[in-house]
């Protein structure tokens, strides 16, 4: 007997005898005699169809096969009558392996996203979150493929952290002192703490990833990150997880380069691996997904200094909700204006003022503009920023007086600012939010819709 996925079995390049094929019943009908299973086992979007006799050995339980029950039906792989596929099983014997009631909450019609993200650990049995699933699987392996490719390497950041790599203070605070817990008002209650110290969780592996591109050269990051801010925006997360390139010897320029190379590359290669799963959401999601995807992938990125995108917006004779001046950071609203109508493509603005991003990006001095540092964000149609990054501060003493402007405590940074006495060099590095490019590849516009259990304020079911 030979073990079968729906997905194996609907490409087999001709009959086979004695399979079997297990998953999930997502319709059954009866008829005089025999009965036709729909069985779909998330190997592919597509369900394959299974024929029972009623003479078939188990027929007998055939009415415990009702949506949502678990399966197993042994038989021979031959060609289907009917429309829409090559192949169907035979079947020659059917065991129920878990049964589904009646009160099963995924029958047969349409749910709405809000439903399905109260029952988030049975909506990746639907097509549409079986083929996310899919998705985000084929992306995060075409992430680890590029940088490989290219002779990164990868390097595990920690999750837990002394350091704010954003220097916001919107952080997750890690403890083992108990609930409710008071110190002595003349003591430091962390010295009491697991650490001995404040320990939060990260939202960066960036600063930790420095030493290493200082080491080896190249290096990137690809795990969970963290945000405490009380955002309930169909943008915003408290855990997603985050892809960061350090690079060595890298300037603003080359960066933005390998920024718009790995976009790209990872909507190519998710559009080459996935067409079956990305059409589902091109015909019920967004039907402008495919232009978008194309014009994207098709024509080279727009760069713009963040001076003269001001000076674009201010001239659209747009009524923006947020009006913009040089020193405002730029809102989804401009971002989406850039890239959607005025462009009409990608576009990465570069050189912002160094008064609203952190401490630790290059100044421009040597460049003449000392305002600014070497930032740089990509912006796409529809999500707008989708990847945020910079140039490095290679240089200790500018570095500590952006770490003063900032009223940073450089005691805890003391590791970093040894970098840049100990063979400092140039180096660069971004960071893309992985949901953000599911939303961008899946014309899905929550971020809840694209990773299996979503935390959000108030919200920690599952």
């Amino acid at each position: 007997m030979i073990d079968l996925t729906v997905k194996d079995a609907l490409n087999a390049e001709g009959p086979l005898e004695n399979v079997r094929i297990r998953g999930w019943v997502r319709t059954r009908r009866d008829s005089k005699g025999f009965s036709f299973l729909e069985i779909n086992d998330g190997s592919c979007l597509k369900n394959l169809q299974a024929i029972l006799d009623a003479d078939a050995p188990g027929y007998a339980s055939i009415e415990d096969a009702n949506t949502g029950a678990a399966v197993a039906v042994i038989g021979d792989l031959v060609e289907s009558p009917g429309k829409g596929q090559a192949w169907e099983l035979k079947g020659r014997e059917l065991s129920i392996v878990g049964t589904a009631p009646e009160d099963y909450p995924l029958q047969k019609k349409r749910h709405s996203d809000e439903y399905l993200r109260t029952i988030a650990h049975l909506r990746p049995r639907t097509n549409k979150y079986s083929a996310m699933a899919r998705i985000r699987s084929e992306a995060a392996f075409a992430v680890h493929r590029f940088f490989h490719n290219r002779g990164f390497h990868y390097v595990h950041t920690p999750i837990i952290t002394g350091s704010d790599c954003e220097g916001a203070g919107e952080m997750f605070r890690v403890t083992t002192l108990p609930p409710g817990y008071t110190a002595d008002k003349d003591s430091d209650y962390h010295t009491e703490d697991f650490f001995g110290r404040a320990a939060n969780l990260t939202v960066s592996g960036q600063l930790e990833a420095e030493p290493y591109a200082l080491a080896l050269s190249k290096v990137y990051t690809f795990g969970p990150t963290f945000r405490a801010e009380n955002s309930n925006t169909p943008r915003h997360a408290a855990e997603f997880w985050m892809i960061e390139p350090e690079m060595a010897f890298y300037d603003l320029s080359m960066n933005m380069d390998l920024a718009e190379e790995f976009t790209k590359d990872l909507l190519t290669s998710v559009l080459d691996a996935s067409a079956d799963d990305i059409e589902l959401f091109a015909r019920f999601v967004d039907k402008e997904l495919m232009s978008t995807l194309e014009n994207i992938v098709s024509q080279p990125f727009e760069r713009v200094p963040y001076r003269e995108a001001v000076e674009i917006l201010k001239q659209s004779k747009q009524t923006f909700d947020y009006p913009v001046e040089f020193g405002t950071d730029l809102q989804t609203e401009h971002e989406r204006y850039l890239t959607e109508t005025h462009f009409r493509r990608p576009v990465i603005v570069h050189d912002y003022p160094r008064s609203i991003k952190p401490f630790y990006m290059r100044v421009n001095d040597d460049a003449g503009d000392p305002e600014t540092v070497a930032a740089m964000d990509l912006l796409v149609p529809r999500i707008g920023e989708l990847i945020g990054g910079s140039q490095r501060e290679e240089r200790l003493d500018v570095l500590e007086a952006r770490m003063d402007e900032c009223s940073l405590d450089k005691a805890p940074y003391w590791w970093y600012l040894e970098l840049r006495k100990f063979g400092s060099a140039p180096h660069a590095g971004f960071g893309l939010g992985f949901e953000r490019l599911l939303m961008l590849v899946t014309g899905i516009t929550n971020i809840r819709d694209v990773i299996a259990f979503p935390r959000t304020p108030r919200h920690l079911d599952f």
